[in-house]
């Protein structure tokens, strides 16, 4: 696996990967349970649900405030779903994936400058897009993972 992040070695990508594997397999077995009509809350905490049951840290509904030329803001994000302070989970229960779910996530990585976030849409099938943050030149980028695992 090649290295998509200045100062990101492979060996923290395969463990990324084997992350996400791991919130790939609970996202469906949480869609196998529940099916597809539901409200992204109760997706949002069922997975947290499984998550939580396997041991893996997951905090859903995280305050991230806004700061404006270091004044913090009244106004604020919630982060659907961050696992083990790594990961932002954007969840969706809709028809299709729009461009503006996919800068929603974008602006949480760019604020927080966390690596890794997927973008998990609980439609019809489950569907997951994998993006990585470079802080070094604040980009975002699609990347495909290959765990050990699957």
């Amino acid at each position: 696996m090649q290295s998509c992040v200045k100062g990101m070695d492979d060996k923290r990508l395969l463990e990324y990967a084997d992350l996400i594997y791991d919130i790939i397999g609970v996202a469906h077995e949480v869609h196998n349970e529940l099916h597809y009509g539901l409200s992204e809350a109760i997706y949002e905490e069922a997975l947290c649900v499984e998550l939580s049951e396997m041991g893996i840290e997951a905090a859903h509904q995280v305050e991230l405030p806004v700061f404006y030329k270091g004044y913090q803001l009244e106004k604020h994000y919630r982060l659907d779903i961050v696992v083990e302070d790594d990961i932002i989970i954007e969840l969706k229960a809709v028809d299709k994936i729009l461009s503006e779910h996919r800068a929603q996530l974008f602006n949480y990585l760019r604020i927080t400058k966390k690596p890794i976030g997927l973008l998990l849409n609980f439609g019809k099938s489950v569907y997951v897009e994998k993006y990585i943050y470079d802080a070094d030149t604040n980009d975002v980028s699609l990347f495909s993972t290959k765990s050990n695992r699957g």
